[in-house]
């Protein structure tokens, strides 16, 4: 059988569309399956998902809470254990963090806390923007 275009045909099939309206016989006659009057049955009806018949929504009952802090953005924090990348007598600082990636272009303030075995000797922190937790600020003098 060769295939051209009049005798083409999917193997879908092809569902009839509702013709509302036309009669009693058709059992979509008059009110078209909507019913007897009611929001639903007006032409042009769209209910959002969360419409509760004009009651106050949920989400405005509930309270309100939290708040995203951005001044958080700018911090971040960094454990002594990976300052292991750096050679000894290095003088630390913002740019070689950010260098070697550890913190992202966008932070301006960290703090290098205790974890982790710090194998370095003669590290110097040499920035006001990179504090030191106090036990850090032990294990460096120490070394």
């Amino acid at each position: 059988m060769i295939i051209s275009l009049n005798n083409l045909f999917s193997y879908r099939k092809k569902k009839k569309s509702k013709r509302l309206g036309r009669g009693i016989g058709s059992g979509l006659g008059k009110t078209c399956g909507k019913g007897h009057k009611g929001q639903k049955s007006r032409s042009g009806c769209k209910i959002r998902r969360c419409y509760e018949g004009g009651q106050t929504p949920f989400y405005r009952r509930i309270p309100k809470f939290g708040f995203k802090n951005f001044k958080n953005n700018k911090k971040s924090e960094l454990y002594i254990s990976d300052l292991n990348i750096f050679n000894d007598n290095t003088i630390i600082d913002l740019k070689k963090l950010k260098f070697k990636k550890l913190i992202s272009n966008k932070i301006k303030l960290v703090k290098i806390i205790l974890g982790g075995k710090f194998l370095r000797k003669n590290i110097k922190i040499f920035d006001k923007n990179i504090r030191v937790s106090s036990g850090v600020n032990k294990v460096i003098n120490t070394k």
